[in-house]
């Protein structure tokens, strides 16, 4: 008789103890550990458990929430095209842009959070308002910095898109609406700001490929000639002081 067929057959009669063991074993224990499982017996622990799993799904969209929910993607556009523009792509790293781009989310949206922790976390904290009273407390704050950066044209959009009808003050307009529209206009915002931030180094590299052409240096790069001249002009005009200022300021008018 062959060995390996009587040593499955072992082995599988084994796994199913082990799983029939589990099955009727409400707790299981290894070594420092011990995991409990139990039926919830009143309505109250389900709907607990249900807004455990709501919370965790939040967490985990947070990044998402973070970055198109706030001012950081008009700001890591416009940073990424003044790279680009300037002809180093590698130059300020991706690390720089993006923690550039967070801190001055964090002091564009501090009003926000200032005013959500006011009005809906610390009440909450302190137990005077419930939980769906502080969420909308909270969302209040956003709606309004959101509707103050998103035009007309592109809520009117969406309301179109979903078949509502023509809200009659901007509370009527949902959040649903509203998120998909402020995304696109700062899309807008963002590409033009890095529109007009690329004409002065495209003028540049016209200038000098037009100087090379005419002394006959075809096979040197334009680009390679052009860029100690861009910096130049950034840095005589300070462009890191004149594009923090333009982006903390269009978030303000």
């Amino acid at each position: 008789m062959s060995i390996k067929p009587v040593a499955l057959a072992v082995i599988g009669g084994a796994a199913l103890l082990t799983l029939s063991a589990c099955a009727t074993s409400p707790e299981l224990a290894a070594p420092g550990v011990t995991l409990s499982v139990q039926q919830a017996g009143e309505p109250q622990q389900v709907t607990g458990g249900v807004q455990l799993l709501v919370l965790l799904t939040v967490l985990s969209l947070a990044p998402a929430i973070l970055i198109l929910a706030t001012s950081f993607t008009r700001i890591v556009i416009v940073l990424s095209m003044i790279r680009n523009a300037i002809g180093t792509p590698t130059i300020p790293p991706n690390q720089v842009i993006i923690g550039l781009s967070l801190l001055l989310t964090f002091f564009i949206m501090a009003p926000v959070y200032n005013q959500i922790d006011q009005q809906a976390l610390q009440p909450y904290l302190k137990k005077e308002i419930d939980q769906d009273t502080a969420l909308n407390l909270a969302v209040e704050p956003v709606r309004e910095f959101m509707f103050k950066q998103t035009r007309e044209k592109d809520i009117q959009l969406f309301l179109d898109l979903s078949g509502k009808s023509q809200p009659k003050t901007l509370a009527d307009i949902s959040t649903v609406d509203l998120f998909p529209a402020f995304v696109i206009s700062e899309l807008r915002t963002a590409f033009t700001m890095g529109f007009i931030i690329y004409i002065p180094f495209l003028i540049i590299d016209l200038v000098i490929s037009s100087v090379l052409l005419s002394m006959g240096m075809m096979m040197l790069p334009p680009s390679l000639v052009s860029l100690p001249f861009k910096l130049l002009l950034f840095v005589m005009v300070d462009g890191w002081y004149l594009i923090t200022r333009s982006l903390t300021l269009s978030f303000f008018r």
